[in-house]
């Protein structure tokens, strides 16, 4: 297809988001505790000893007698200024422990008193100072010692310190309601011309709105994310945020990378047209009317996502292929062309897959709403969310949304051109990263080593690795928050372009798990990028929350062998969740899952538009690659709502033996399954397994499976 030109247009002037150059807590990113001395109060046995806590290795440790109370010390060297300690627990931790410095390893100050820790790893600023630092335990978490991998102190060395906060740069436009209307209209008006039709382009907006009401229509087109600024979604009002296809003669089917988030619409008409594809969240939005998911025209349209919303009027998916909505309240919902999926929506229709193919979760097993940039007072904060266990309705439905609110202050604010080791250094001072609008070049792994951190994207902000490095490394931590970007593979193969936890590992995460919310990868497309594994997922417990994984079928740099990628979702970890997974034209396994108790709400699939033939996309002796492969050694698995399309348009005849591949044990449980043929290009003889099928021909009817086995 023809590649749209970036629009040379010159912006009018931008209202962008600046505060203060907060200095970040003044915290050298050097481990302080590193290989100096270190005496414990016990140790276990002689490989146990509290050296092997400080010698920066995690796979050795210092473990105590099987008694309270148990300490370990490190000496510095010298008194320094102690600002923070990090402690990785072995499965035997400490529950209740305080933290002190002293200057003789006599007398001792307590820095800091925890109790009810839960293990993991952890960070704690304190403030003190002292030669020698102590981990003082009174009572342990289980029968066993304390058992520590590392223990870690930073200390502020007087060295340079990254400062948190500061200015969101120029494509970060802020509207205020004393502002005209019209100039708020043309403002948005320039950039969704330069927008509508970048498919492939390099601008990156984001468009915020402070509280109050707003007399404009926000015309959304790609790399552009709308946001409220208010704590709640009915603080902005606006009479649209809208999306249609008239760049693409009334085909929706490419309507991606674009997102809207914590606003309230009163449409002119009383319907708000949100008409998108992949990689277009709608979230924490309230309707005051209906919600047309289709283009003018009721042309061709392949979405999408809606999550922690409220459409007083009734959703009309018309044209849409497939839809997930997540926690949300609707007036109602009209037509379902191939698979509708709800899970704790009120007012969602129930069950009646396959016809109409609507499938209903009356709850989402485990959820925790993406984090969101507002305005605290006259402060911009972003707000962290709370975990929900079998959440039904939107989080904000009695009251603002629980959870934490964290100042600006404490982020590193990213423009593009910093480098990745100014990154890491900001990470490992303690701060977490903003990405403002653009596009970044790594030349090393962004490494996301602290629990708790947030890594969050504006206006679909894009991480591009250079020469074969793994873009994001996340470790085997509690509460980690990726959202709201885009990752770019490289022109030179990564292994993985996102990692999240470390092989072999397996921690409890289920209280405080890693989310993946509204990252995308994408392999091809804007140029001929490459990867083995597009995400690799090894923590357990991890929830990942609406994602496009993408092998591009279309732009530059696209073919069988010009943008190779194998693997787009590899899942390792136990009890990970999966919540609108769409994950598209891999060469082999689109989605291969190893790790047990694994669940996926709605699951979204075309195989890869271009083997040149049978004999290339064959998976031994089997025809094809199944969609979404099971591994052979798990024995309890759950989907819901998932289907898988073909259009083989490189030779029409090739077959797939199966679009679901599982083991069969009364474990492993499908429900509403659904294999298309495209104007019968290909054909699968099986829907999962043996069962279902064949879909073929040119009348694109999907076989079905209501439940497996």
């Amino acid at each position: 297809m023809k590649r749209p030109i970036l629009a040379l247009l010159t912006l009018l002037s931008a209202y962008a988001v600046s505060t203060p150059a907060a200095h970040a807590v003044a915290c050298s990113a050097t481990n302080a505790a590193l290989n100096r001395p270190a005496t414990a109060s016990s140790t276990e046995g002689g490989a146990f000893a509290a050296a092997m806590a400080v010698d920066g290795n995690t796979g050795t440790r210092w473990s105590s007698a099987f008694s309270d109370p148990q300490w370990i010390q490190v000496d510095l060297g010298s008194a320094k200024t102690v600002c923070r300690v990090g402690l990785r627990w072995e499965a035997a931790y400490g529950k209740d422990f305080t933290i002190q410095a002293s200057p003789d390893g006599s007398s001792w100050t307590t820095l800091r008193t925890v109790t009810g820790a839960t293990g993991g790893t952890a960070s704690y600023d304190v403030a003190g100072s002292g030669r020698y630092v102590r981990v003082h335990g009174t009572a342990r978490g289980t029968g066993y010692g304390y058992s520590l991998w590392e223990l870690t102190v930073n200390t502020d060395d007087g060295g340079t310190q990254l400062p948190g906060g500061g200015d969101l740069g120029p494509n970060v436009k802020v509207f205020d309601p004393s502002m005209p209307a019209s100039t708020i209209q043309s403002q948005i008006d320039q950039i969704f011309t330069q927008q509508e039709a970048a498919q492939f382009g390099l601008g990156r907006y984001a468009l915020m709105f402070k509280p109050g009401r707003y007399d404009v229509n926000v015309n959304t087109g790609f790399y552009t994310s709308v946001h409220g600024l208010g704590r709640n979604p009915d603080d902005v009002t606006v009479k649209g945020v809208s999306v249609d296809a008239g760049w693409f003669n009334g085909n929706a089917t490419q309507n991606f990378w674009r997102a809207t988030e914590n606003l309230a619409v009163e449409p002119y008409d009383g319907t708000n047209r949100w008409a998108v594809a992949q990689a277009a969240p709608f979230r924490r939005m309230h309707i005051r009317g209906a919600l047309n998911l289709a283009p003018s025209g009721y042309g061709w349209a392949s979405g999408g996502y809606i999550a922690d919303s409220k459409i007083d009027g009734q959703v009309g998916s018309y044209s849409q292929q497939q839809w997930y909505t997540r926690d949300s309240a609707i007036g109602g919902w009209s037509n379902s062309v191939w698979n509708m999926t709800f899970s704790g929506v009120q007012g969602a229709p129930a069950t009646s897959f396959p016809e109409p193919r609507y499938t209903t979760l009356d709850t989402t097993p485990v959820s925790r709403e993406k984090p969101y940039l507002y305005l605290d007072g006259q402060d911009y904060a972003v707000f962290v969310p709370g975990r929900r266990v079998n959440a039904r309705g939107t989080s904000w439905a009695n009251g603002p949304t629980p959870g934490t609110s964290v100042p600006l202050s404490r982020f590193y604010v990213a423009r593009p051109g910093v480098s990745a080791a100014t990154l890491n250094q900001a990470l490992a001072q303690g701060l977490h990263l903003l990405f403002t609008p653009g596009i970044y070049q790594l030349d090393q792994t962004v490494e996301v080593n602290r629990a708790d951190t947030i890594v969050l994207g504006l206006g679909l902000a894009t991480l591009v690795p250079r020469n074969g490095v793994v873009a994001m490394r996340v470790a085997d931590v509690d509460g980690v928050r990726l959202a709201g970007f885009l990752i770019d593979a490289g022109l030179v193969n990564s292994p993985v372009l996102l990692e999240v936890g470390r092989p072999g590992t397996h921690t409890d995460h289920a209280a405080n798990p890693i989310t993946l919310q509204d990252v995308f990868v994408r392999v091809g497309g804007q140029f001929a990028g490459k990867a083995t594994v597009s995400v690799a997922v090894h923590a357990d417990d991890t929830v990942i929350d609406h994602t496009w994984i993408w092998r591009a079928d279309h732009g530059e740099g696209v073919g069988w062998d010009v943008n190779p990628a194998d693997y787009g979702l590899r899942v390792y970890g136990d009890d990970v969740l999966a919540t609108g997974l769409f994950v598209e034209h891999y060469k082999k396994y689109n989605v291969e899952w190893f790790g047990e108790r694994g669940k996926t709400v709605f699951f979204q699939n075309e195989l890869p538009y271009d083997p040149p033939s049978q004999a290339a996309y064959m998976n031994g002796s089997t025809k094809g690659w199944a969609a979404y492969k099971v591994a052979d050694s798990v024995n309890t698995h759950e989907g819901w709502g998932m289907g898988s399309y073909c259009v083989f348009t490189s030779d029409p005849t090739i077959e797939v033996d199966r679009g679901f591949e599982v083991p069969v044990k009364p474990g492993v449980r499908f429900h509403s399954l659904l294999a298309v043929s495209l104007g019968g290009r290909g054909r699968y003889n099986h829907v999962i397994n043996n069962t279902g099928g064949p879909a073929q021909g040119v009348e694109t009817v999907p076989a079905t499976v209501t439940s497996f086995p």
